[in-house]
């Protein structure tokens, strides 16, 4: 069993610099727990997709190491990175979802990784897999949409699908790169318990890009504020004042925030 205070993701030294000279990331050093629920917040560019894909490596690092539960995901290669990669699901402010395909078909994607691509290809999954597509479905509310076709359902019905997805995946962690930047405050609100949810009682590690400061006030355990790429918050959601929410957004934006929440 493992511990709680036990680190699944570890960033050390992390430099990230594109092409153009821009660094993405500077010297990012950030353990994150097992079952915590993170939520990394800052201004658009601030560096907060880019560390979230870094996780995965759908971005590569320029220098520096990510443990992924004590294995480096930036060393590994070939079957290696596909194994830790399965233990990471992934969830997009666009969904993501094939849409002409049905609810369960786009669950059940959550599962390639577990088989032979020739299997997968042909559709020919197991019966176990489609039960824990389903139990999944249950978990998110969306179990009667099994077999409408993604395209028919609403925006937030398609994020809660990809909630599922992820969720048969398996995974130790997920993450979720600004899941609920297109949806209105009701569907925000859905989406959000259903990850909570998910992180209470299976333990799972989440860790979430948000723009909204209340957002994260109200559904995290921990924040990270990012600026211009470097860490400047780091702390429980008690200590995430507004003074120090200032450092990260600037008092104009602060403002901005507060009379939005209003």
């Amino acid at each position: 069993m493992a511990l709680e205070n036990e680190t699944i993701i570890s960033f050390q030294n992390v430099t990230k610099q594109y092409p153009n000279g821009v660094l993405g990331l500077k010297d990012l050093n950030i353990d994150i727990k097992k079952g915590e629920f993170v939520i990394v917040v800052g201004l658009s560019g601030a560096g907060k997709s880019t560390m979230l894909r870094s996780i995965n490596r759908l971005h590569e690092i320029t220098s520096g190491e990510i443990l992924i539960d004590n294995k480096s995901i930036t060393k590994a290669k070939g079957r290696e990175l596909r194994l830790i990669r399965r233990d990471i699901g992934m969830i997009f402010q666009s969904f993501n979802l094939v849409k002409r395909s049905s609810v369960l078909r786009n669950v059940l994607t959550g599962r390639v990784a577990y088989h032979p691509t020739i299997k997968m290809l042909l559709g020919l999954f197991p019966q176990a897999d489609k039960e824990l597509a389903y139990q999944s479905l249950q978990r998110v509310n969306l179990a009667e949409k099994v077999y409408t076709r993604a395209n028919e359902l609403s925006g937030g019905q398609q994020q809660r699908v990809s909630i599922a997805r992820a969720l048969t995946q398996e995974p130790k962690i997920i993450l979720a790169d600004e899941p609920v930047a297109s949806l209105d405050p009701l569907t925000t609100e859905k989406v959000m318990n259903d990850l909570k949810r998910i992180n209470q009682d299976l333990g799972i590690t989440i860790v979430v890009n948000l723009h909204s400061v209340q957002l994260a006030r109200e559904y995290g355990t921990r924040i990270i504020g990012l600026r211009d790429g470097g860490l400047v918050f780091d702390g429980p959601v008690s200590e995430a004042t507004d003074q120090r929410l200032k450092q990260i957004y600037g008092s104009e934006i602060m403002e901005e925030q507060e009379g939005a929440g209003q």
